[in-house]
């Protein structure tokens, strides 16, 4: 098909208002007439802080951006844990597991959009781009458009990366100074989501490197239109997408509604054709329902409560011990989760392998924690605040009742708690700064691999990002890049393990419990999967 005749039927967008109001894209091509003239409706829980898959960690933005727009080097396959090839087609890895070389696929297009016109294809420059924007501080983008990039730190890629080069158009590798066991599965993630090095230049010229987080480009099966936020986010088929049969809807909306009441009736009257997050009363109902589907999986999830070890006398392990058999677990997840969750020990799920099935909750028990705060020097407890999310999640469906139980529990042992909640945006964002004292947050497993746990939530490298305890302490860190730099399973296995004991001892965080992730459909929806890793996705979903 010529770009004269697909820039022809682009549709014409008048303006563009600030972000938070409304962002407009480019719409379809001439080639979307071999796409399904089907729209699919999502009733989504909350508004995406952004498009830019780099500076997130949450299912929010990964599932408006990374999994519509974007691709990455390698990729999960659909509603599974294993690698195939995405960007890459295939790659090498060196027998001392220090280089990795990425064979990149030919012929794949960036999206046409109002605001963008690529003229090239994808090559190894958006690779080189897309990763030395984060390896690199002095990039010039990243200068221009300076933020945190959580994951890329988390997980230490900041300093296991030695260099990154370029050696033909559709060839990149990558020498890392030690070897790092899932960096597979790392650069799977939505963070290494591919960017248009063309796309980018453009936006530096224009002295608008912030765009990239309104105006998302890039070689996925969606291309963004537009986002009125807490409304909605309207995206068309990419006609152009490199890999067959995924895209099976002219058009995909995300309608934006955070209480899942609005969600469950929109549901109902074929407002929208898939939501997110019922509220486990709700289950009966759904299941019983003829025009509905509602298949589910156990979550590989983890909601729990964070300590912030800076603040005192939460940096006291003994004031920790006692929050933690202060709390009545038992009467939370029935209250809370209402048989749609299991108790949690470990600061993982029971199936990620490594797991420790030795170790045990310290028993719920007012009177000692209560003795254990006198001992730490507080026999008439202190005051704390009580973060608590807004939004419902998938390790979480209902944050503020769990923080008004915690609060009853903690009060028994003299404990005075606020309760304290912002926008679902600034809430992480307040957290990464480490506002909080205590603070209710979970995790969904990016990548099957333990030390997305362990290292991510606890490691040393993670104190700014996802490390909400801002808990550095040195034998756990040890253990983790121990963990890190050894591809043996036993050995690692090892590690971590010890890992989890010293987790316990110490408590940097309560974890609370592991959900299972229900997911309601229309009967008519066909193709979808839910994915182990939290995200929502449309990959080959369509519409009978």
């Amino acid at each position: 098909m010529s770009k004269d005749r697909r820039l022809s039927v682009l549709r014409k967008i008048a303006c563009f208002l600030a972000f938070g109001c409304v962002f407009a894209a480019g719409s379809l091509s001439a080639g979307a007439a071999s796409l399904p003239n089907k729209t699919l409706v999502y009733c989504s829980e909350g508004s995406p802080a952004g498009f830019d898959a780099a500076q997130y960690t949450t299912s929010v933005e990964f599932s408006a951006s990374a999994y519509t727009v974007y691709n990455r080097l390698v990729e999960f396959e659909h509603g599974g844990t294993k690698v195939e090839p995405g960007l890459a087609e295939s790659w090498e890895i060196s027998p001392d597991g220090l280089t990795y070389t990425f064979h990149l696929r030919h012929g794949v297009k960036f999206q046409t959009t109002s605001f963008f016109k690529p003229t090239r294809e994808f090559n190894a420059d958006d690779v080189m781009l897309t990763f030395e924007r984060m390896f690199d501080p002095n990039h010039p983008f990243r200068k221009a458009y300076p933020v945190q990039l959580p994951y890329f730190t988390d997980m230490g890629l900041d300093k296991s990366i030695a260099k990154i080069e370029k050696l033909d158009p559709y060839t990149v590798r990558f020498t890392l100074n030690a070897v790092n066991a899932p960096f597979l599965q790392e650069i799977a993630m939505p963070f290494a989501s591919i960017l248009s090095a063309e796309y980018v230049e453009q936006l530096m010229k224009a002295g608008k490197a912030s765009d990239i987080n309104f105006y998302p480009v890039g070689t996925g099966p969606f291309i963004f239109r537009s986002y009125t936020k807490d409304a909605t986010i309207r995206f068309d088929g990419n006609p152009d997408y490199w890999k067959p049969d995924v895209v099976q809807v002219g058009k995909l909306i995300f309608s934006i509604a955070v209480d899942p009441a609005v969600r469950e009736q929109k549901l109902r009257q074929n407002e929208c054709q898939v939501m997110s997050y019922p509220r486990p009363q709700d289950i009966a109902g759904l299941k019983s329902d003829p025009d509905l589907q509602l298949p589910s999986e156990v979550g590989f999830n983890l909601g729990y409560l964070a300590y912030n070890v800076t603040h005192k006398p939460l940096d006291n392990a003994q004031v920790r011990q006692a929050l933690d058999m202060a709390i009545n677990k038992k009467a939370i997840i029935d209250s809370v989760y209402q048989g749609a969750g299991q108790a949690a020990t470990n600061p993982m799920p029971p199936t990620q392998w490594s797991y420790d099935k030795s170790l045990r909750d310290a028993p719920y028990d007012p009177d000692k924690a209560k003795a254990l705060l006198a001992q730490a020097g507080f026999p008439d407890g202190f005051d704390i605040t009580l973060w608590a999310m807004p939004v419902q999640r998938p390790y979480n469906p209902n944050a503020r009742l769990m923080a008004e139980m915690i609060q009853a529990d903690w009060a028994k042992v003299g404990v005075r708690a606020k309760i304290t909640t912002y926008e679902w945006g600034e809430y992480i964002k307040r957290g990464h700064a480490g506002e909080h004292d205590a603070m209710l947050i979970g995790w969904t497993g990016d990548n099957g691999d333990p030390d997305n746990w362990l290292g991510v939530l606890l490691g040393c490298d993670a104190v700014n990002g996802s490390n909400f305890a801002k808990w550095c302490y040195k034998p756990f860190e040890e253990l983790i890049q121990k963990g890190r730099t050894t591809t043996d399973i036993a050995e690692r296995t090892k590690y971590y393990t010890q890992a989890q004991q010293l987790f316990k001892q110490q408590v940097p965080f309560t974890p609370i419990a592991h959900s299972t992730v229900y997911q309601p459909l229309r009967k008519n929806v066909t193709g979808f999967k839910i994915d182990p890793f939290g995200p929502t996705q449309f990959w080959y979903v369509g519409l009978k």
